[in-house]
């Protein structure tokens, strides 16, 4: 059975945060090293920069006080995102996957040689069990989770491979030494948009009204994380 965003947040007792909840979002990457490249040959740092923008408009129209991190590209060091957020009650670095080079293949576009996968699309998050506060991190990335599947968004098994699950239902997953994620006195969740080597997800992850309407689904996750106190940070059944 699907979760649903009411029964992720079950496990929780009572509202925490007093006043405008407060969240910091990173945007992945930078301009000298841009991450992924897509199939059509976009960097991952401009995919993460439209939806991180997309995202801050989204938790803004909701009264939310967004600091966004690394909006120019040129932050120096993994360890100085947390640094950059501030005291904020979430962390949420964004992300777009690629494919390992062996499942790569070779096409043209726009006569430029370019690598693709088309064997993998969908969204996934992770957490650090080494988090200083992994049941606000795990059960932010759960809520995230329900809300995009409940809007439709359909998430990848992909990462399972490298990365153990920390919800399966979810596509939560445990990613324990991503700087990021552990590095940092704050609740932290880095969420993976989805795969821009595959060339239909690619053209899908670039249109505005989708990344919209993905951000205001995360955005809506974030609100409800943040409203309620995890009593532990188990994993699901």
């Amino acid at each position: 059975m699907r979760a649903t965003l009411a029964g992720i947040l079950a496990v929780a007792a009572a509202p925490v945060i007093a006043g405008a909840p407060r969240v910091a979002v990173d945007v992945g990457h930078t301009l000298a090293a841009g991450g992924a490249t897509s199939a059509r040959g976009r960097a991952e740092f401009e995919f993460n920069r439209d939806l991180a923008r997309d995202l801050v408009a989204a938790l803004s129209a909701r009264a939310v006080a967004v600091t966004l991190v690394n909006e120019d590209g040129l932050i120096p060091t993994l360890a100085a995102r947390p640094e950059a957020a501030g005291e904020v009650d979430l962390f949420v670095s964004i992300h777009h996957d690629s494919v390992s080079e062996s499942e790569l293949e070779r096409w043209t576009w726009n006569g430029q040689p370019r690598t693709y996968s088309d064997a993998w699309q969908g969204h996934s998050l992770f957490v650090s069990q080494d988090n200083p506060d992994l049941p606000r991190s795990l059960l932010c990335a759960r809520s995230i989770g329900a809300r995009l599947q409940r809007m439709g968004f359909v998430p990848t098994e992909k990462n399972a491979r490298r990365r153990a699950w920390a919800d399966r239902q979810l596509a939560v997953h445990y990613y324990d030494n991503l700087v990021v994620l552990y590095r940092t006195r704050l609740p932290a969740v880095l969420f993976e948009a989805g795969v821009i080597k595959n060339r239909d997800e690619e053209l899908a992850l670039m249109d505005p009204a989708r990344r919209t309407r993905m951000a205001d689904g995360i955005a809506t996750g974030i609100l409800a994380c943040l409203s309620v106190e995890p009593l532990s940070a188990a994993k699901a059944p």
